[in-house]
């Protein structure tokens, strides 16, 4: 994935006409999109002056639509149908620009085989799909039910694409993933696969924490395993990054990072194009019978010299009490109670002074029974996404300071209750992908939630979707729950260097706004996203920047 906040869930609402305005935020719309049905649930990517994105109709028809970069009109829409795959049809994963090429991407189970496939299908410069596809992975897996997931992320350069797949298999009690980078051509530039055994460690927790690919086309994967020694009664702490640097022809090294007494719950990765590695994440507490409590008891951050492996700094930063009161009340923070597991990693920001901000989001996804009978059943499924814990860690791993945005945004609808959730987890095992939406769930609502943070000129704004009786509250225990996404209103905080907030209203509550779905959206710059907004029938492409 680049750094382009990508996997972030965004709100903001504006005037269907020309341009809207909050404060130093601007933005322009292009010309109305056809009523047609069909919602954009992913911005590809800008090339050769056209944005390609993707939408969806219905349930799993896919549609190529196409716009001029200067006037984001609607320039053609191609559906997306792939060619028959070994006689089986494929089930789309995504769209991606990947240098001066865009493709699509289908994978399928190929049960007498006991394969999971990815295949890639190239598509012409006129939204035109190829029928002759390429091959990219033919895993062996167990069965369908254990057939893993695929995860993708880009470059920072754009020409790179790093492709996991990963699963976790009952029978054999182990891990198995298989990473691969491949130049916008689709050749395979690296690959590697791994197994990780469970044998003789049942209550393993194997967690592949976070992986990425550098401005060098350097690999790193970040492991972390956890398990109790109930011989030596203590629990046992294995994280590491595993990296596969281009320069030394891919070969796997493993940098350990050792410390007692805590616990890693999530990590964050950020490789730099100073050859410096940053991991950020939360931490537990251990007790004192080496069971780690899996509350979260505040921030770590480390660097690694990627040129040498050194760990250069490592720092757990407790939360202060200021932070533990917004989040857990002050009654609990008076006892020093930790604070509960549900926040995810939103975004991780380099700072200009060599320092960064973490962006943690509480989110939780309430699945619900299922009602109906066979394909005629559909699921309930809620989206909740509350409060940002916004942390600024100075260039040495500690925390210049720590702030909360407040908001409760929540969204519920219900599917065809068909596995829409991509599966690679299984017992013990997981693979972080901090604040994501699948495709199969997008533009049904929780792309409406969250919040898209903006860094320029070394000021960080945060833009969310809110309720209009929030208009000029800060206080976490006054917000009101933001319900009806589409009555929304846009709020921006701004955050001085000492973490102050200064919260920005729209001057006039106009009926009738666009709503813009910030899940669906592509920074191309520092300071220029283009973003996409609709409100009922009404939908357009917009551009967003900070002007001061």
């Amino acid at each position: 994935m680049k750094h382009i906040l990508r996997v972030l869930l965004f709100l903001f609402v504006l005037n269907l006409n020309a341009q809207g305005k909050l404060g130093p935020i601007s933005i322009s719309y292009g010309q109305e999109i056809k009523e047609d049905k069909e919602k954009i649930v992913r911005i590809a990517g800008e090339l050769n002056g056209k944005i390609y994105t993707l939408a969806r109709k219905g349930k799993k028809k896919y549609f190529l639509k196409m716009f001029s970069a200067d006037k984001m009109e609607v320039l053609g829409t191609q559906q997306v149908e792939f060619s028959e795959y070994k006689g089986k049809d494929l089930t789309f994963e995504d769209i991606i620009v990947i240098g001066n090429k865009i493709y699509a991407f289908g994978s399928l189970y190929d049960r007498k085989a006991k394969e999971n496939h990815l295949v890639g299908f190239p598509i012409s410069v006129d939204g035109k799909l190829s029928k002759k596809g390429q091959i990219l992975f033919n895993t062996k897996v167990t069965k369908k039910r254990e057939r893993g997931a695929f995860y993708f992320k880009e470059s920072p350069t754009g020409d790179r694409l790093l492709i996991m797949h990963a699963a976790y298999f009952d029978k054999k009690e182990e891990v198995q993933y298989e990473v691969k980078l491949f130049n916008e051509n689709l050749e395979a530039e690296m690959t590697n696969l791994e197994t990780v055994p469970f044998e003789d460690r049942r209550d393993l927790e194997f967690n592949i924490a976070d992986f990425d690919v550098s401005v060098y086309d350097d690999i790193f994967i970040v492991i972390n395993e956890s398990y109790r020694d109930r011989k030596k009664k203590k629990n046992i702490e294995k994280f590491e990054v595993h990296a596969f640097k281009k320069e030394n022809g891919y070969a796997k090294e493993i940098i350990k990072i050792d410390f007692t007494n805590r616990e890693v719950i999530n990590c964050e990765l950020l490789a730099t194009n100073k050859d410096v590695l940053h991991l950020v994440g939360f931490y537990s507490g251990v007790r004192k019978n080496g069971k780690a409590h899996k509350k979260l008891r505040g921030i770590y951050a480390g660097t690694i010299d990627v040129k040498t492996n050194e760990v250069t700094n490592l720092k757990f930063n407790k939360f202060d009490y200021e932070t533990k009161v917004k989040l857990i009340g002050e009654r609990r923070a008076k006892k020093d109670k930790d604070v509960k597991p549900l926040y995810k990693t939103h975004s991780l920001i380099e700072k200009e002074d060599g320092g960064l901000f973490l962006l943690s989001e509480y989110q939780e996804i309430i699945v619900g029974r299922s009602q109906g009978i066979g394909p005629l059943a559909v699921q309930p499924i809620v989206y909740i996404n509350n409060e940002i814990i916004v942390t600024s860690l100075n260039q040495d791993g500690s925390i210049a300071w720590t702030n909360v945005i407040p908001k409760k945004q929540k969204a519920g609808f219900s599917v065809f209750s068909l596995g829409i959730f991509g599966f690679a987890g299984g017992n013990n095992f997981s693979v972080g992908v901090g604040i994501s939406i699948p495709i199969a769930v997008a533009g049904r609502g929780p792309e409406y939630l969250s919040a898209i943070p903006i860094y320029e000129d070394g000021q960080l704004t945060v833009v969310f979707n809110d309720n209009k009786k929030n208009i000029g509250v800060t206080d976490i225990e006054e917000i009101r729950k933001l319900g009806n996404y589409n009555k929304a209103i846009p709020t921006a905080f701004v955050f001085d260097d000492q973490g102050k907030i200064t919260r920005i209203d729209p001057e006039e509550v106009q009926k009738n706004q666009l709503v813009i779905r910030p899940g669906v959206y592509y920074r191309k710059g520092p300071n220029d996203y283009i973003i996409y907004a609709s409100r009922k029938s009404k939908d357009k492409l917009g551009r967003m920047q900070i002007k001061k």
